[in-house]
């Protein structure tokens, strides 16, 4: 399935996508974890990917949190959680704490970006009862053999570079790249490039297919048209997952949620009102 939009790039659509949203209204929630929503309306999880925090799912938690009870939480080495050592299972159970603490019954779909897709397979092969559904986006390549290559190169990079001047060039990418709406927040958050460094090495050598496959409940896979690497890798994901199902979102990179914040909001609305309240995975 592809969500197509207008033309313009990546930055183009985010603007026209971001004035859609609506305001977020958020009540009181420990440091690291931003709730917005009814309390007892679907729970949707939103798990942001590295060197960045919950602040990337602003356009998302605004879209959504009319009829779901939205959470978008920090990690650990990053955010409010800074001080945390980063390790998979550690950032497995920040998650699941945050669906115990936070989510409507304590089940909710859990929606990961990036590093965030990888920490939520690793809890739904461990904990498939609390998850409602999977949303990975960003998330569908083994860091293993060659490719992990790629995962220790940026992780190097952001090892090298003086944070301060990481931070500078960040700021100023995300502004020129997206609307106020979406870029502030991000900015605010900060950039947390070691914490970053040291949650790619984490990943590098472990695999996350036969993660995904112990996991018996829907999953929507949910990438960008231009996010080549993690798209082309793909279909191994879908055909180990239970219940896949495929979104490809038009023009968008990497960053999808960012890139086409309407469309990926929508995507997972409707992936989240597919799901029967009443059936928990085991």
């Amino acid at each position: 399935m592809t969500a197509r939009g207008g033309s313009g790039g990546p930055g183009a659509s985010a603007g026209r996508e971001a004035g859609a949203a609506t305001r977020i209204t958020t009540g009181p929630a420990p440091a690291g974890v931003i709730v917005a929503g009814p309390a007892g309306a679907p729970a949707i999880i939103f798990v942001h990917g590295t060197r960045l925090t919950g602040t990337i799912w602003a356009a998302q938690q605004a879209a959504l949190s009319g009829e779901f009870r939205t959470i978008a939480i920090d990690l650990p080495a990053h955010g409010a959680r800074a001080e945390e050592p980063f390790t998979l299972e550690g950032a497995a159970d920040v998650v699941g704490a945050a669906i115990r603490d936070h989510a409507t019954g304590g089940r909710a779909v859990v929606v990961g970006l990036s590093l965030g897709g990888y920490v939520a397979m690793a809890l739904a092969a461990r904990e498939p009862a609390p998850i409602r559904g999977l949303v990975l986006s960003g998330a569908t390549a083994e860091p293993v053999g060659p490719r992990s290559l790629l995962f220790l190169a940026l992780a190097g990079v952001m090892d090298r570079v003086q944070d301060e001047r990481l931070d500078r060039v960040n700021a100023l990418l995300f502004r020129a790249w997206y609307p106020p709406e979406i870029a502030e927040p991000i900015i605010a958050g900060g950039f947390w490039s070691k914490g970053g460094a040291r949650a790619l090495r984490a990943l590098v050598g472990e695999r996350f297919i036969p993660r995904l496959a112990a996991y018996p409940g829907p999953t929507l896979i949910l990438n960008g048209e231009l996010d080549v690497i993690f798209r082309l890798s793909a279909p191994a994901f879908a055909a180990a997952a239970v219940d896949a199902r495929r979104v490809r979102l038009t023009g968008a990179m990497h960053l999808a949620n960012l890139d086409r914040p309407f469309a990926f909001s929508e995507a997972v609305r409707r992936f989240a009102r597919s799901l029967p309240a009443d059936v928990t995975p085991r």
